[in-house]
């Protein structure tokens, strides 16, 4: 049976890694994308190169694009990323770790790379519920950017086919998201998440995004096999 053709966005995070999987087990043949855009934490690449490779995609493609030019993000631009927050603070407001419609402009490439390959399916690994509060991460903006999409691509206007925009774990918690990847057998150790890693990759602990990793492997009651500074990491 001829399997389905999908572009399935890559950062090298444990989100985006089991919505590969996730992509897999339902069958579709998945092209995955990543993306190069001035990210302090480019150590993700070589994260996403390993898991491209592991997961057998058709093909991974990194494409680079420099947001830097903006800043506006401690991702971005010379600014200290926020370690030591606690879930109170992480829940409040927007971060200074938001890149500024970064979602926006990653599923606009990828749905370039889906017309050249004439499919119709976006996989993206956003969550709505153990999440920064990231406004490009909510269910209402993927709901409207499929709409946008099948409004600005030619296969939509001449009604050939709909472009579909998954986000298998929209609704899911970050330990949830531990244990469907778990079930599907990803491998976790080959994923980077954290903000401000070391150049041999090992994971500072005290960003948000280690800090809801951390949080989602205790609760999911699985290893977490991340490489943290350990002498850095609290209790």
């Amino acid at each position: 049976m001829t399997r389905r053709r999908a572009v399935v966005l890559l950062s090298g995070g444990l989100d985006s890694t089991t919505t590969l999987a996730i992509a897999k087990e339902q069958c579709f043949l998945p092209f995955a994308l990543s993306f190069r855009y001035g990210q302090r934490h480019e150590f993700e690449l070589q994260a996403a190169t390993r898991i491209a490779k592991d997961a057998g995609v058709a093909q991974h493609t990194i494409v680079d694009i420099d947001l830097r030019s903006f800043g506006g993000s401690a991702l971005t631009s010379d600014i200290d990323v926020p370690k030591g927050r606690s879930s109170e603070e992480m829940s409040e407001g927007i971060p200074i770790t938001y890149v500024p419609a970064r979602n926006t402009i990653f599923l606009s490439f990828a749905l370039a790379w889906a017309e050249v390959l004439e499919c119709s399916d976006i996989f993206i690994g956003v969550n709505a519920l153990d999440y920064s509060g990231y406004p490009d991460c909510r269910k209402e903006f993927i709901e409207e950017f499929q709409k946008l999409a099948n409004l600005a691509t030619k296969a939509g206007v001449e009604g050939k086919t709909k472009v579909t925009i998954h986000a298998p774990l929209i609704h899911l918690s970050k330990a949830e998201i531990i244990r469907k990847g778990t079930e599907l057998g990803v491998d976790y150790s080959l994923t980077s998440s954290c903000y401000d890693p070391s150049g041999l990759g090992e994971a500072c602990g005290l960003c948000d995004s280690c800090q809801l990793r951390r949080k989602g492997f205790l609760e999911a009651g699985i290893v977490d096999p991340t490489r943290y500074r350990l002498a850095q990491v609290p209790a």
